[in-house]
Formats: structure tokens, sequence, C-alpha cells
């Protein structure tokens, strides 16, 4: 004998096989939707440098035929150092190395702590028809309390020496200079790419500057290879990060 819960409890046995075809492909399509969003906006899923980094090489003098005739055994085209410039680096092509020197410490500290209370009672006559309420059964009282704390803390250090070409000369006194180094260790490869803005004064006469005085510096250090697949964490643990309402 059928009864209301056997209609309602027991599946279809002539269920379509069109209907599950339909949510399996809704299951799959919503997991390659989730591993795009997981893997596609990672960062440190990167497995090559970036782009625009390369080194910048100044143009090649124009070749003469004859030699100018200026009147005199100076000639410009053949290259010289000014007297008081000196062989510092002012020109697109010429090379300047940054010295690293980054280190941040950044700490937040976050505390809310909220308390609520509530009480509520009514006394029932002792004569008349209400007399059979007991004195404790109209008394309601409630409360409510949270206590949150959160602390987070960073530090960041990165030392180091990179050499980078200037890319664009301008007419403000500054310059915008822009590099990479790449190292194919045994473990896999790293790279720094770096790019800023420099004031062409801050250079020393030895070519250097400190990334401090780098104006909007881009500096990018990754790597590839066991050692950094090993640190990162696993696709199905970031599919089920990135599902989870927990």
């Amino acid at each position: 004998m059928e009864t209301p819960f056997d209609h309602h409890f027991t599946p279809e046995r002539n269920e379509s096989p069109r209907r599950r075809k339909t949510a399996v492909r809704a299951i799959l399509a919503g997991s390659i939707v989730a591993a795009f969003v997981v893997f596609g906006m990672d960062p440190a899923a990167a497995a090559r440098p970036k782009k625009g980094f390369e080194p910048v090489v100044a143009p090649p003098l124009p070749v003469q035929t004859a030699a100018p005739t200026a009147g005199s055994i100076f000639n410009v085209s053949a290259g010289y150092t000014g007297f008081v410039e000196g062989r510092r680096a002012h020109a697109v092509g010429d090379l300047i190395t940054v010295t690293l020197v980054e280190n941040m410490t950044t700490a937040k500290t976050a505390g809310a702590k909220t308390q609520k209370s509530g009480q509520f009672s009514v006394t029932p006559p002792t004569t008349g028809p209400l007399s059979f309420i007991k004195p404790t059964a109209l008394n309601a009282s409630g409360g409510s309390s949270f206590n949150g704390q959160g602390n987070a803390s960073q530090t960041s250090t990165l030392a180091g020496e990179v050499a980078v070409t200037i890319a664009e000369v301008r007419s403000n006194g500054t310059a915008l200079v822009r590099g990479e180094k790449r190292m194919m260790l045994s473990q896999g490869q790293e790279w720094v790419q770096f790019s800023g803005i420099v004031r062409l004064g801050d250079i020393d006469q030895e070519n250097r500057i400190l990334s401090s005085q780098v104006a909007d510096a881009r500096v990018e250090y990754t790597g590839n290879g066991s050692v950094g697949r090993a640190s990162r964490e696993g696709w199905l643990s970031k599919f089920f990060n990135a599902i989870s309402p927990f």
C-alpha cells in the first residue's frame, strides 16, 4: 500500500536521461568557472617573466662616408665625454645599477565588543479569575554579546643589485629606467624585474642609485620550478576554498 510519504520521498523510476545529463553538464560548467576564477586571478601562478622590462639599446650612430669639414681636428660624431658631465649615465641606453634596499614592516590590530541585555516581568493578581497564574510565569529576559579581535603583521625585505637601462629621458631632468635579471638555477628559474622614474642628479659617479630614490618603482621577484611549486597551494585546495561558504 502506497502512503503519502512514499509518494514524496521515493525517487521517480522513469526519470529522463536528458535531465541527468543536464545536471552533470551544469556541475562541470560550474567547476570550470570556479577553476578559471582560482587560477586566472592568481598572480603567483605565473610561469614566465612579464613583458615590458626588456633592455633599451641606444640607436646606432649614422655612418658618414666622408669626414665633416669643420675646420678643426675636433669631431663631435666620433664621440666624446664632457669635462663637467663625466661618464655619468644620462642618455637613452646608458646603464644604471639599482641597489635594492626595500624594507617594509606593517602591523594592524582591530577589536570590537558589544553587549546588550533586557528584562520583562508582569505580576499577576492574587485574586480573581487570573489568580491561578504563577508569579514567575510572566517573567522574561534576554541578552546578547559579541567580542571580536584581529591582528595582522607583515615584514618584507629585499636586498641586492640589478642593472637597468634608461628607456626615456624627460625634459624635467628625470628618466624612465627598466630592466631585468634572470637566473637559471638547478631547481628552476628566478628573475628580478625593475622599472621606475629616477632623477638624473641622484645618480652617483659610479652610475648607482638606491631603490628608495626611485619614483613609481615596480619590483617583481619570482620564479618557477620545484621549490616554487612546493610553496604554493594545490589546485584542488584552491578549488574548494573558492567555493567554500565558510
